[in-house]
């Protein structure tokens, strides 16, 4: 029997990227560096570790394709069925990209009260004549 080896962060860099400069210049590509420029961005990045860049490109990744931070934000709303409240939407805002991302794919999309028809209820019960007997006694 053999057993699938995980690969290495520093062995899926290679492979995937081709290099730890290559994957830093991709996030570099896609972050928003805010104050900071891009060369110091980058600097920063060399020095973190493997996995931390994997996990931050991902991140990065998925974020630009939602349409940037704001728009996750609405979405993650949307999907918990609060997208009128605009203080909720303002506190999820300040939420990272990757938390939002965490909670939007754990969050399931709400059902819709007309796909599943209303059940009929149930007739209430006759007690029987035993039952009201036995309060009497």
């Amino acid at each position: 029997m053999s057993v699938a080896l995980k690969k290495t962060p520093l062995a899926r860099v290679k492979d995937e990227f081709g290099g730890k400069d290559k994957l830093v210049d991709k996030i570099v590509g896609v972050l928003d560096s805010g104050d900071e420029s891009r060369d110091d961005l980058r600097k920063r990045l060399l020095g973190v570790s493997n996995t931390k860049l994997i996990r931050l490109h991902g991140v990065a990744t998925k974020t630009k394709a939602a349409g940037g931070h704001d728009k996750l934000a609405t979405e993650t709303a949307e999907k918990l069925g609060r997208a009128k409240d605009k203080d909720y939407v303002a506190k999820l805002g300040t939420l990272s990209n990757g938390r939002l991302l965490d909670l939007q794919s754990t969050v399931k999309a709400p059902k819709a009260a007309a796909a599943k028809p209303a059940k009929a209820a149930k007739p209430a019960a006759k007690p029987t004549a035993k039952s009201t007997s036995a309060k009497k006694a």
